[in-house]
Protein backbone atom coordinates (compact mmCIF):
# COMPACT_ATOMS: atom_id res chain seq x y z
CA UNK A 1 0.00 0.00 0.00
CA UNK A 2 1.17 3.36 -1.14
CA UNK A 3 1.09 5.93 1.57
CA UNK A 4 -0.73 9.01 0.08
CA UNK A 5 -1.92 10.86 3.59
CA UNK A 6 -5.41 12.17 2.72
CA UNK A 7 -6.26 16.14 2.92
CA UNK A 8 -9.45 17.09 4.57
CA UNK A 9 -11.12 20.03 2.97
CA UNK A 10 -13.09 22.24 5.48
CA UNK A 11 -12.86 26.09 3.23
CA UNK A 12 -15.49 26.57 0.82
CA UNK A 13 -14.92 25.38 -2.50
CA UNK A 14 -17.80 25.56 -5.54
CA UNK A 15 -19.70 22.82 -6.90
CA UNK A 16 -17.81 20.11 -8.78
CA UNK A 17 -14.55 21.83 -8.70
CA UNK A 18 -12.05 18.63 -8.96
CA UNK A 19 -14.30 17.46 -11.91
CA UNK A 20 -14.06 20.71 -13.81
CA UNK A 21 -10.84 20.68 -13.49
CA UNK A 22 -9.58 17.53 -14.21
CA UNK A 23 -11.89 17.24 -17.12
CA UNK A 24 -10.59 20.21 -18.46
CA UNK A 25 -7.66 17.54 -19.42
CA UNK A 26 -9.61 14.42 -19.91
CA UNK A 27 -8.45 12.98 -16.99
CA UNK A 28 -10.76 11.14 -14.18
CA UNK A 29 -11.71 11.81 -10.67
CA UNK A 30 -12.79 9.31 -8.39
CA UNK A 31 -15.71 9.58 -6.05
CA UNK A 32 -16.41 7.24 -3.09
CA UNK A 33 -19.28 7.04 -0.26
CA UNK A 34 -21.33 4.74 2.09
CA UNK A 35 -24.97 3.49 2.39
CA UNK A 36 -26.23 1.50 5.98
CA UNK A 37 -23.95 2.89 8.42
CA UNK A 38 -26.45 4.14 10.34
CA UNK A 39 -28.18 1.07 10.03
CA UNK A 40 -29.49 -1.76 12.95
CA UNK A 41 -29.18 -4.66 10.25
CA UNK A 42 -27.46 -5.80 7.18
CA UNK A 43 -24.13 -4.58 5.44
CA UNK A 44 -22.53 -1.50 4.78
CA UNK A 45 -21.87 -0.83 1.27
CA UNK A 46 -19.40 1.66 -0.76
CA UNK A 47 -19.60 2.39 -3.96
CA UNK A 48 -16.88 4.04 -6.05
CA UNK A 49 -17.77 5.91 -9.02
CA UNK A 50 -15.36 7.49 -12.11
CA UNK A 51 -17.99 9.56 -14.60
CA UNK A 52 -16.98 9.96 -18.58
CA UNK A 53 -15.44 13.54 -19.05
CA UNK A 54 -17.54 16.22 -19.40
CA UNK A 55 -20.96 14.13 -18.50
CA UNK A 56 -22.97 14.70 -15.71
CA UNK A 57 -27.01 14.20 -14.82
CA UNK A 58 -29.42 16.29 -13.09
CA UNK A 59 -30.10 13.46 -10.62
CA UNK A 60 -27.11 13.17 -9.28
CA UNK A 61 -27.28 14.50 -5.82
CA UNK A 62 -27.83 13.33 -2.37
CA UNK A 63 -29.30 9.48 -3.19
CA UNK A 64 -31.09 9.88 0.30
CA UNK A 65 -33.04 13.05 -0.88
CA UNK A 66 -34.19 10.73 -4.25
CA UNK A 67 -37.01 8.75 -4.98
CA UNK A 68 -37.12 4.98 -5.09
CA UNK A 69 -38.02 5.62 -9.09
CA UNK A 70 -35.18 8.30 -9.54
CA UNK A 71 -32.75 5.58 -7.67
CA UNK A 72 -33.53 3.49 -10.63
CA UNK A 73 -33.56 5.97 -13.65
CA UNK A 74 -30.12 7.24 -12.00
CA UNK A 75 -28.25 4.55 -11.56
CA UNK A 76 -29.03 3.12 -14.68
CA UNK A 77 -27.58 6.12 -16.32
CA UNK A 78 -24.26 5.75 -14.35
CA UNK A 79 -24.23 2.14 -15.60
CA UNK A 80 -23.99 3.75 -18.68
CA UNK A 81 -21.77 6.73 -18.43
CA UNK A 82 -19.03 5.78 -15.94
CA UNK A 83 -16.78 3.03 -14.37
CA UNK A 84 -17.69 2.18 -11.19
CA UNK A 85 -17.97 -0.67 -8.55
CA UNK A 86 -18.95 -1.36 -5.08
CA UNK A 87 -18.03 -3.55 -1.78
CA UNK A 88 -19.83 -4.67 1.10
CA UNK A 89 -19.25 -5.95 5.01
CA UNK A 90 -21.62 -8.02 6.69
CA UNK A 91 -22.71 -7.36 9.83
CA UNK A 92 -20.32 -9.45 11.94
CA UNK A 93 -17.54 -7.23 10.35
CA UNK A 94 -19.12 -4.45 11.74
CA UNK A 95 -19.63 -5.95 14.67
CA UNK A 96 -16.01 -6.99 14.90
CA UNK A 97 -14.69 -3.48 13.62
CA UNK A 98 -17.13 -1.56 14.85
CA UNK A 99 -19.41 0.63 11.90
CA UNK A 100 -16.67 3.77 11.60
CA UNK A 101 -13.27 1.18 10.90
CA UNK A 102 -15.76 -1.29 8.95
CA UNK A 103 -16.85 1.73 6.53
CA UNK A 104 -13.42 2.80 5.93
CA UNK A 105 -12.24 -0.90 5.13
CA UNK A 106 -15.67 -1.94 2.71
CA UNK A 107 -14.38 1.90 1.03
CA UNK A 108 -11.28 1.12 0.31
CA UNK A 109 -12.38 -2.55 -0.97
CA UNK A 110 -14.21 -0.43 -3.42
CA UNK A 111 -11.58 1.86 -4.47
CA UNK A 112 -9.64 -0.98 -5.30
CA UNK A 113 -11.94 -2.64 -7.08
CA UNK A 114 -12.48 0.70 -9.50
CA UNK A 115 -9.14 1.07 -9.63
CA UNK A 116 -8.83 -2.13 -11.59
CA UNK A 117 -11.42 -1.46 -14.19
CA UNK A 118 -10.36 2.04 -14.86
CA UNK A 119 -8.51 2.96 -18.39
CA UNK A 120 -6.19 5.50 -16.75
CA UNK A 121 -4.83 6.87 -13.60
CA UNK A 122 -7.27 9.22 -12.21
CA UNK A 123 -6.72 12.60 -11.21
CA UNK A 124 -7.50 12.90 -7.69
CA UNK A 125 -9.82 10.87 -5.34
CA UNK A 126 -12.68 12.43 -3.14
CA UNK A 127 -14.01 10.60 -0.61
CA UNK A 128 -17.60 11.61 1.38
CA UNK A 129 -16.42 12.58 5.00
CA UNK A 130 -14.00 9.27 5.61
CA UNK A 131 -10.17 9.92 5.30
CA UNK A 132 -8.52 6.93 3.36
CA UNK A 133 -5.49 5.31 2.15
CA UNK A 134 -4.91 6.18 -1.59
CA UNK A 135 -3.27 3.14 -3.14
CA UNK A 136 -2.01 4.63 -5.59
CA UNK A 137 0.04 7.71 -5.95
CA UNK A 138 -2.96 10.19 -6.66
CA UNK A 139 -3.51 12.75 -3.78
CA UNK A 140 -6.81 11.78 -1.94
CA UNK A 141 -9.34 14.48 -0.72
CA UNK A 142 -12.34 14.22 2.25
CA UNK A 143 -14.90 16.71 3.14
CA UNK A 144 -18.45 16.62 4.55
CA UNK A 145 -21.76 16.66 2.29
CA UNK A 146 -19.68 15.05 -0.50
CA UNK A 147 -22.64 14.47 -2.14
CA UNK A 148 -24.02 17.99 -2.75
CA UNK A 149 -20.27 19.06 -3.82
CA UNK A 150 -19.03 16.66 -6.43
CA UNK A 151 -21.34 14.56 -8.70
CA UNK A 152 -18.19 12.42 -8.66
CA UNK A 153 -19.44 11.12 -4.93
CA UNK A 154 -23.58 11.63 -5.87
CA UNK A 155 -22.68 8.83 -8.27
CA UNK A 156 -20.76 6.80 -5.84
CA UNK A 157 -23.35 7.36 -2.81
CA UNK A 158 -26.15 6.76 -5.51
CA UNK A 159 -24.05 3.27 -6.82
CA UNK A 160 -23.88 2.49 -2.50
CA UNK A 161 -27.66 2.84 -2.07
CA UNK A 162 -29.15 1.18 -5.00
CA UNK A 163 -27.09 -1.94 -4.41
CA UNK A 164 -27.88 -2.10 -0.70
CA UNK A 165 -31.51 -1.70 -1.46
CA UNK A 166 -31.36 -4.56 -3.09
CA UNK A 167 -29.78 -6.53 -0.62
CA UNK A 168 -31.97 -5.44 1.76
CA UNK A 169 -34.56 -6.41 -0.32
CA UNK A 170 -33.66 -9.96 -0.95
CA UNK A 171 -32.75 -10.45 3.00
CA UNK A 172 -36.32 -9.31 3.36
CA UNK A 173 -37.93 -12.58 1.93
CA UNK A 174 -36.16 -14.12 4.50
CA UNK A 175 -37.19 -11.92 7.41
CA UNK A 176 -40.55 -10.89 6.74
CA UNK A 177 -41.57 -9.74 10.47
CA UNK A 178 -38.98 -6.98 10.56
CA UNK A 179 -40.38 -5.51 7.07
CA UNK A 180 -36.87 -4.71 5.85
CA UNK A 181 -37.84 -3.49 2.53
CA UNK A 182 -39.69 -0.61 4.18
CA UNK A 183 -36.86 0.71 6.46
CA UNK A 184 -33.55 -0.84 5.00
CA UNK A 185 -32.56 -1.28 8.20
CA UNK A 186 -32.54 2.05 9.79
CA UNK A 187 -33.99 2.28 13.01
CA UNK A 188 -37.62 3.20 12.46
CA UNK A 189 -40.25 3.16 14.53
CA UNK A 190 -41.86 0.15 12.54
CA UNK A 191 -38.26 -1.62 13.29
CA UNK A 192 -37.70 -0.73 16.79
CA UNK A 193 -41.48 -2.04 17.46
CA UNK A 194 -40.55 -5.59 15.80
CA UNK A 195 -37.50 -5.53 17.60
CA UNK A 196 -39.55 -5.28 20.62
CA UNK A 197 -41.31 -8.22 20.02
CA UNK A 198 -39.43 -10.51 18.34
CA UNK A 199 -35.86 -9.82 19.72
CA UNK A 200 -32.72 -9.01 16.91
CA UNK A 201 -31.82 -11.61 14.38
CA UNK A 202 -28.59 -12.85 13.31
CA UNK A 203 -28.58 -9.72 10.69
CA UNK A 204 -28.58 -7.37 13.57
CA UNK A 205 -25.68 -5.36 14.26
CA UNK A 206 -25.59 -6.71 17.88
CA UNK A 207 -22.14 -4.23 18.71
CA UNK A 208 -25.15 -1.14 18.77
CA UNK A 209 -25.92 0.56 21.24
CA UNK A 210 -29.79 -0.62 20.86
CA UNK A 211 -28.96 -4.22 22.26
CA UNK A 212 -26.29 -3.43 24.65
CA UNK A 213 -26.48 -2.97 28.31
CA UNK A 214 -25.25 0.83 29.14
CA UNK A 215 -21.47 1.22 29.26
CA UNK A 216 -20.81 -1.94 26.91
CA UNK A 217 -20.70 -2.01 23.28
CA UNK A 218 -20.54 0.71 20.87
CA UNK A 219 -21.46 3.68 21.93
CA UNK A 220 -21.28 5.93 18.67
CA UNK A 221 -21.61 5.07 14.97
CA UNK A 222 -18.48 7.66 14.48
CA UNK A 223 -15.36 6.35 15.95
Amino acid sequence: MINITAQKITEFFEKDTFETDAWRSEKLVVGIDEAGRGCLAGPVVAGAAVLHPHVKHPLLRDSKLLTPAQLDDAYEWICKNSWFAAASSSHRIIDSLNIYRATQCTMQKALTNLLAILPSIPQSILVDAMPLESPIEVPLFYFTKGESKSCSIAAASIVAKVTRDRMIKKLDRSFPAFTLENHKGYATAEHRAALMVYGPSFIHRKSFELFQEPDNGQQTLFC
